[in-house]
């Protein structure tokens, strides 16, 4: 190694050694200056949580302990989160003449929900959501996870219809809660919004967990009646109405694509939220409590939902709308979002029979009769007029199927035989041709009623205008009706003795058996089967009845007696077996002078070739 070698290893050496300790010190001076930045954002941070606290405590909050003295563990990093993590919380309240709403700082959420010109079975204030049953936060990561329900608000501004409530992170970053409740509406505005909060939310966030869970309360006289009409609903973005099914203990859903709203539907009271950009995805469920239940709870409804998260501009809202209310058709109608379709109105056919039919009637008559035992009767006596001229058919049917009975035996004594048997089956054509009978007049009647029937069942226990209406004996028209409370409880028949579901009973069995008289001979029933219509059904309609809406047993009751009069009456003016039997007479005469007709006489010639070919097989075996 020469000299200019050496020395220019020591120059470099010396560089080195120099440029290491002039970073060292400026690594001390930047590690200081960060130091002493880091105790001055800390102690601000220490003084904003004082000033709140203060400002908390002057309101009537608290905080736990000290953050200073270090006499506690912390569960947030934040200095602020965790005074707001362990402040208490207040309640305040929006109101209206519809809803009275309390909301609780603690979480920024609702509290209690109480809905007005409503009362439980027991005549106490109707809460559809009872004080500490609710639990709703909005999830993301900040950090770490954050869950707004596990946060203190301080109260922003308040009156009867809004209220703002706020969470800080920083002075100029917080998370805020804007509910507002208009006038005359069962609905609540709520926005939630981001202000100045990119630095504390993750850029790698595209969507927030929006959870809530609900316990509904029993609200109605019947257990398994509440139940059985209890669910949760959803609509996707469109038209399109879903539930997680009725008359189940429990049941859930994974839903993978958009969502408008859910509902956690009781039989005439629900609590919806609707998210205005529509719900990503997420898990619904319920489940139902007990009937002896110490809490008195019905179900428990769940939700864990996604929204889209869209961080454009240093303020950031997410639009909500609860609502809290009756289901009423016409009300929820009336906020344009689908939402009467959660009412349980039955299947297409059915569904469109009560919106088309039978809830415009029973609104037009509600509105000049206030008795609604009357307004069942009258709609009874309507649509067994509208479906009368078909009983009117039925019945001279039937009447026609009496008078050609004799004929009938004399065409069966004719042809005995099994080989003779399309020669029977054209003789019964003949005369059913000439006395004008139709085989399937008597079912006409039933076609028609069969769905209207099918939507009384779905309308009488889904309608709130039934809901505590008294008529007769019954105190709710929605609910069964009892005159005998019992001291334990039948299996299928339950724990009361229904007057209603005896009168079904009782009439049902009259109606069968003036209609067993009416068929006379041409009702072709074994012993059993007539005994089945006669005994069997009325006591299974006793059984069934018993629990139903008394409004349905009672209907069941008026369409029997109705039916009975009714087929008095046609059989006395309307049908003469006389004269019927002379029109045959007639028809039968011309029909033997008319020539015969070429589709008579193709079934001749079949006829005349069947009876061959049943001779050459005869032959045939004889052979063998």
């Amino acid at each position: 190694m020469n000299k200019n070698t050496f020395i220019g290893m020591l120059l470099i050496g010396a560089i080195l050694i120099g440029f290491s300790i002039y970073n060292s010190k400026q690594f001390e001076k930047q590690k200081a200056y960060q130091m002493e930045q880091d105790s001055i954002a800390q102690v601000r941070a220490l003084e904003y949580a004082a000033e709140m606290a203060a400002k908390a405590e002057a309101e009537g909050a608290a905080i736990a302990a000290d953050p200073s003295k270090g006499q506690y563990s912390y569960t947030y990093k934040d200095s602020l989160l965790e005074a707001a993590h362990r402040a208490t919380a207040e309640i305040y309240t929006l109101e209206n003449d519809k809803i009275k709403a309390d909301y609780t700082t603690r979480g920024g959420q609702v509290y209690q929900v109480e809905i007005k010109d409503y009362y439980t079975y027991d005549s106490l204030a109707l809460n559809l959501v009872k004080g500490g049953q609710s639990d709703f936060g909005v999830e993301f990561y900040s950090h770490q996870m954050i869950n707004t329900k596990n946060f203190t608000y301080s109260m922003v501004s308040h009156n009867d219809s809004s209220l703002v409530m706020r969470l800080n992170f920083d002075e100029d970053s917080y998370i805020e809660h804007i509910y507002s409740l208009p006038s005359e509406s069962y609905l609540v505005n709520f926005d939630f919004r981001l202000v100045n909060m990119e630095q504390y939310v993750s850029q790698n966030a595209t969507q927030f967990d929006v959870d809530w869970r609900l316990n509904i309360p029993r609200l109605e006289k019947g257990y398994d009646n509440e139940r059985n009409y209890s669910t949760i609903d959803y609509r996707y973005p469109g038209d399109e109405v879903e539930n997680l099914g009725l008359r189940r203990e429990s049941s859930s859903k994974e839903i993978t694509t958009k969502v408008s709203w859910f509902a956690f539907q009781q039989q005439f009271f629900s609590a919806i939220l609707r998210a205005k950009n529509d719900f990503t995805s997420g898990n619904l469920s319920y489940a139902f409590f007990k009937e002896n239940d110490p809490s008195a709870n019905l179900m428990q409804c769940h939700a864990n939902m996604e929204v889209a998260y869209n961080p454009e501009g240093s303020v950031v809202t997410i639009p909500f709308e609860f609502y809290f209310g009756p289901n009423h058709f016409r009300t929820l109608r009336g906020y344009d979002q689908e939402y009467e379709k959660i009412i349980p109105l039955g299947g297409w056919l059915v569904n469109w029979i009560n919106r088309i039919v039978i809830i415009p009637t029973f609104d037009f008559l509600s509105k000049f009769i206030g008795n609604f035992g009357i307004i069942i009767l009258l709609m009874t006596i309507m649509l067994k007029i509208v479906i009368s001229p078909f009983t009117i058919k039925s019945f001279a049917s039937s009447a026609k199927m009496r008078v050609i009975k004799p004929e009938i035996d004399k065409i069966n004594a004719k042809y005995p035989k099994q080989e003779d048997a399309l020669k029977k089956q054209q003789a019964m054509q003949e005369l059913y041709k000439a006395s004008g009978v139709s085989m399937f007049g008597g079912c006409l009647p039933m076609l028609f009623q069969f769905p209207i029937l099918f939507a009384m069942f779905r309308f009488f226990p889904a309608s709130i205008e039934l809901r505590q209406q008294s008529f007769l004996w019954v105190d709710d028209l929605s609910a069964y009706d009892s005159i005998i409370d019992l001291p334990f409880k039948l299996p299928l028949y339950g724990d009361h003795v229904s007057l209603f579901a005896i009168l079904v009973a009782v009439t049902m069995y009259f109606y069968s058996k003036a209609m067993l008289n009416q068929q006379g001979d041409t009702a072709n029933m074994m012993p059993g089967m007539k005994a089945m219509q006669l005994y069997f059904m009325p006591i299974m309609m006793l059984f069934i009845c018993n629990n139903l809406s008394s409004a349905l047993s009672y209907y069941y009751m008026l369409s029997n007696l109705i039916t009975m009069g009714l087929t008095w009456v046609i059989r006395k003016f309307f049908v003469d077996e006389e004269k019927i039997l002379a029109q045959i007479q007639a028809s039968k005469a011309k029909a033997k002078t008319k020539p015969k007709s070429k589709f008579q006489q193709r079934l001749e010639e079949a006829a005349k070739a069947q009876q061959e070919m049943l001779k050459q097989q005869q032959a045939q075996q004889k052979r063998k």
